[in-house]
C-alpha cells in the first residue's frame, strides 16, 4: 500500500488562541498563542499534523514569518516521500537555516504520518516505552505578592513543581523567590528561568543569594551566545545550570557539553527543528552524562503531544516543562496527550495521536499548496 506514498497536498492554518492573562518573560510578553498548524496529506489519504508556535525573541520567528516559510517549505516537499524523514529534514534544514520553529511543524507532521503508516504510537516508533510523567507550571514575571499567590494556587491544584520567570534585577528576583518560598514552604521544588535577562555579575550575585531557597535549577541566566560566562556562572554557584536559548541543535549540544557549560539541556522541538534533531541532542547529552528536559513554547496539546511522546521514549529526559496549553482560554485539540493536573499521559493511537477540531480549523485562515 505504502510503497509509492507521496506528499500530495499541504494545508497551513493561522491559529490565534487567547491566553487567560498576558505571559511575560525577561525578553518578551505575549497575550495569545500565535500558532501555525500544518497538515501534510499524502496521495493515499494518510495525513500528519504539526504545529509551530513562534517566540520571536528566542527563534527570530513571528507567525507571519512562519506562514510564509510554511508555504515555501510546502512547495519544497510536495511530491516527495514523507517516510524518508532523514532526507526531508536535510532539505528543510538547508533551505530555511534559522527557521527552526516552522521546520519543527513539518517534522512533527512527518513523524505523525510515519506512525500512522506503521500503526505505532510515536513513543514506540522511536523505540521507547510508555510512561506517564509530570510537568511543572510556569509563573510569569510579576510582583512578589502576585507570584506567591499563583505558586500557592498551583500547589493547591496538585502540581509537584513550580517554574518562576526571573531575569530583572537582583532585588526584585530575590524578592519574588523569597515571597514564593514563604508562601508554599518547603513542599515544592522551585525552578527558575532568567531567559537571558541577567549579565554575568547580576547572575552570580542573584544565584548566590537564592542558594538557600531550594532552587532545583536555573535556566539560561545570561545571553545565549555567552558560552564562556555560562561556564563561569556554573562554577560560581551550587544551583544547577540549564542551557535553553544557547541550545538549538546538536551542534550547540556538542559545544555546551565539551566546554562544561551546564548541568542540564532544555530541548524544545521549536528550537531544534523538530523530533529528528531533538533525538540527536538527547544522544549527545546521554554520551556526556547530561540529563535533559523537554520544554515548550506555548503550543496547544498538538505540539505538546508530540513532545510528550519524545519524553516517554527517552529515559534520559528527566524533566518536562510542557505547560503551554494551560495558559489558553480554549483547547481546540482532539485526542493526544491528556493532563490530570500536571500529570501527562500519552495515548496508544498511531502517530502522536492529536488532531485539531475541524470546526476550529474552519475559523482559521488557510493556505493550501498542491
Amino acid at each position: 500500500m505504502n510503497s509509492n506514498l507521496k506528499i500530495k497536498q499541504i494545508e497551513i492554518y493561522k491559529a490565534d488562541i487567547p491566553f487567560h492573562e498576558p505571559f511575560k518573560i525577561a525578553i518578551m510578553e505575549i497575550t495569545c498563542a500565535q500558532s501555525v498548524f500544518v497538515k501534510v496529506i499524502t496521495n493515499q489519504g494518510i495525513y500528519g499534523m504539526g504545529e509551530a508556535n513562534p517566540y520571536w525573541g528566542i527563534t527570530g520567528e513571528t507567525q507571519s514569518i512562519n506562514l510564509a516559510g510554511a508555504a515555501d517549505l510546502a512547495k519544497l516537499l510536495i511530491g516527495k516521500d514523507p517516510l524518508n524523514i532523514e532526507e526531508r529534514n536535510r532539505e528543510m534544514n538547508k533551505y530555511l537555516v534559522f527557521n527552526s520553529t516552522i521546520r519543527s511543524a513539518f517534522d512533527m507532521a512527518l513523524y505523525d504520518i510515519l506512525g500512522k503508516v506503521a500503526g505505532l504510537p510515536l513513543y514506540a516508533l522511536l523505540g521507547g516505552g510508555k510512561r506517564s510523567f509530570w510537568t511543572d507550571n510556569t509563573i510569569s514575571i510579576g510582583d512578589p505578592e502576585i507570584v506567591a499567590k499563583k505558586a500557592v494556587d498551583y500547589m493547591n491544584q496538585g502540581f509537584q513543581a513550580v517554574k518562576v520567570k526571573l531575569g530583572t534585577t537582583k532585588e526584585m528576583d530575590v524578592a519574588r523567590i523569597k515571597s514564593i518560598r514563604r508562601a508554599i514552604g518547603d513542599k515544592l521544588p522551585i525552578r527558575i528561568d532568567a531567559n537571558q535577562g541577567w549579565d554575568y555579575h547580576t547572575a552570580v550575585a542573584t544565584l548566590t543569594a537564592l542558594e538557600p531557597f531550594g532552587i532545583e535549577y536555573c535556566e539560561q541566566p545570561i545571553a545565549y551566545w555567552d558560552y564562556e560566562n555560562l561556564k563561569r556562572i556554573r562554577e560560581k554557584t551550587t544551583i544547577a545550570i540549564m542551557a535553553d536559548e544557547s541550545l538549538f541543535d546538536h551542534h550547540d549540544a556538542y559545544k555546551l557539553a565539551v566546554n562544561g557549560c551546564c548541568d542540564y539541556f532544555n530541548i524544545k522541538l521549536a528550537k531544534s527543528g523538530g523530533i529528528h534533531n531533538a533525538l540527536k541532542i538527547n544522544a549527545i547529552a546521554e554520551g556526556a552524562g547530561i540529563k535533559c528536559m523537554l520544554g515548550c513554547m506555548t503550543e496547544t496539546r498538538l505540539g505538546l503531544s508530540a513532545a510528550a511522546h519524545v519524553v516517554s521514549s527517552r529515559p534520559n529526559i528527566k524533566y518536562a516543562d510542557l505547560d503551554g496549553y494551560l495558559f489558553m482560554k480554549e483547547d481546540p485539540i482532539i485526542g493526544g496527550a491528556q493532563y490530570n493536573v500536571g500529570e501527562i499521559t500519552i495515548t496508544d493511537e498511531p502517530g502522536h495521536g492529536a488532531d485539531v477540531d475541524p470546526e476550529f480549523l474552519k475559523s482559521c485562515e488557510k493556505i493550501k499548496i498542491e
